[in-house]
């Protein structure tokens, strides 16, 4: 059975959560990972660590990437959720 694709958009709880979405968003746009890392001015290895949650990306070239996928990052109180 293939791996059903992460929302784009959702709470990001972990750093998978933020993995999965910018993967989503990626593919979403059509890119490779190869293409989006020289589109987005990091390199393939970053990416792809970035793409599976690796905890310890550096946070400047995370919101990097989030920019020039055309995502913004909000920080907003917590909610309670059911």
């Amino acid at each position: 059975m293939p791996e059903r694709e992460a929302p784009v958009f959702g709470v990001v709880e972990t750093t998978e959560d933020l993995g999965k979405m910018l993967r989503s968003k990626r593919k979403a746009l059509g890119m490779t990972q190869e293409r989006a890392s020289g589109l987005l001015g990091v390199g393939i290895r970053f990416l792809s660590e970035l793409e599976r949650g690796k905890p310890t990306a550096e946070i400047g070239k995370v919101l990097q990437v989030v920019r020039r996928l055309g995502l913004d990052l909000c920080v907003e109180p917590k909610t309670r959720r059911g």
